[in-house]
Parts: structure tokens; sequence; C-alpha cells
């Protein structure tokens, strides 16, 4: 007789190993923004400011980034019925909702999804918080801020937290508290996660078990890339990396 508590919407909770968890976890960074653009080039010519005056929450995306999402909601629309995520977890910044509400309605469109797919909005999934070296340029943080950038230098990436600001372990600790609500909420479905770089880095830090060492190694995550895992014996397992062969 089957036990009706463990299926949900269609979906039977993964259990295997006694864990409930996704069946299937796709996360997503925002397209391209208007900072990426910005930052690029001043990074290009080692210009001291960009032209931005907003909140780093209030970045919209560039028209590049908006093909992206389109992009991946055609990817979202071709995966099999099974992959295809019926529950959308997204940072409450505005590139990665831009991103999630494009993407989503692309995949409406072309009837994979359901219209009208609610988004679950939650601040565990913003970007990384850099406090007093928000929106500064490298020239700027070599100019201004010397000792930051030498202790940055020394401290590394995975350990070092600017004044006011987060580490990565600091954003993968948000992670980890993200992880355990998505798999009790969401067990037996597929999920997709819209989100920022150092916040999919930390997934594929905390679900992969990598030390600094192999996460200092990886390139970028790259704007509407996709990166996949899947439930099997009692983890989510990788199935594919920062893939990006669906953006045109």
């Amino acid at each position: 007789m089957t036990d009706l508590t463990t299926v949900r919407n269609g979906h039977r909770a993964q259990t295997d190993g006694g864990r409930r968890l996704p069946s299937v976890l796709i996360a997503t960074r925002h397209g391209e923004s208007t900072a990426n653009v910005e930052f690029r080039h001043a990074d290009s010519t080692g210009a001291l400011t960009v032209p931005i005056t907003c909140r780093d929450a209030d970045i919209p995306l560039s028209l590049r980034g908006q093909a992206q999402a389109h992009d991946l909601g055609r990817w979202w629309a071709a995966l099999p019925p099974a992959d295809r995520p019926r529950s959308v977890w997204c940072s409450p910044y505005v590139r990665t909702v831009e991103t999630a509400r494009i993407a989503l309605a692309q995949a409406s469109g072309l009837g994979a999804v359901p219209v009208g797919l609610p988004v679950r909005y939650d601040e565990r999934l913003r970007d990384r918080e850099l406090g007093v070296l928000e929106m500064l340029t490298k020239a700027a943080i070599e100019r201004d801020h010397p000792a930051e950038a030498e202790r940055r230098r020394r401290m590394g990436e995975l350990y070092y937290r600017p004044p006011g600001g987060e580490s990565w372990l600091d954003v993968a600790l948000r992670v980890r508290g993200l992880l355990r609500d998505l798999n009790e909420e969401e067990a037996g479905r597929p999920v997709l996660l819209v989100a920022h770089d150092c916040t999919v880095l930390m997934l594929r830090h905390v679900l992969d078990r990598l030390g600094e060492e192999e996460l200092l190694a990886l390139p970028p995550v790259s704007n509407c890339s996709t990166s996949v895992w899947r439930a099997r014996e009692g983890r989510l397992r990788p199935s594919g990396w920062n893939q990006t062969s669906h953006l045109s």
C-alpha cells in the first residue's frame, strides 16, 4: 500500500539513506548585470570608479543578461519532464528576480511549466556582502584600502572578510541553513535556485565537500550557467557544473 505522506504534487519524496532530498537541484547565476559590464571595463582599464549609484541589491540585468535569461528558460523547457523544476527559490536582488521572471515566462510560454508558478524569495541566496569594499574597483581598493588589499591576498578569498562584509565561508553558513529547509520542503521535487556567483560556488563547496585549493582552482561561475545535482545514495551528487552550452 502506498504511503501517501511520501507523495507531494506527483513527486515521491526521496528518503534514500534516511534523508529527504529534492530529486534534482539546479542552480544558476543571474544573467549579466549592468554592474558586470561596468566592472569588467574598469578592471581592463584600471578605472577608479564605475557609474553606478544604486545599491548592489538594485542592480538590474543588462540587455545581454535579459537574453541569457530567455536562453535559460528555453533550456528549462527542453529538460525531460521529470527534471523540470516546479519550484523556484530566488535571491531577492533585482538581477536575480529579473532572471527568474524572464526564464519562468519563457518556460511557461513553451508549455513546459504552469503559468504563474510561484517564486520563493529567500535572503540567504543573496550575493556576498563586501562591506566597505562594495562598489569599489580593484584599482580603487589598492589606492584607498592598501592594508585591506594586502590582508585579502594574505588570507585568501575563502577566509577574508572585509570590514562590514562577508567571507566566502560566511556565505557557506547561510547556504547550509537554506539547504536544510530546502531538503525538507522540496523532498522528491526538482528545484531551481536563482542566485549569485559566490552563492552558487558555496553550494559546490557544501554539496561536493570541496576544500580551499579545489575551490580556488575553479573558473568563475558564468552568468546563467547551470549546475545540477541529483539525489543518489543519500546525497545530492553532481551531474553538471557551470554549463553554458545553452546560451546563444
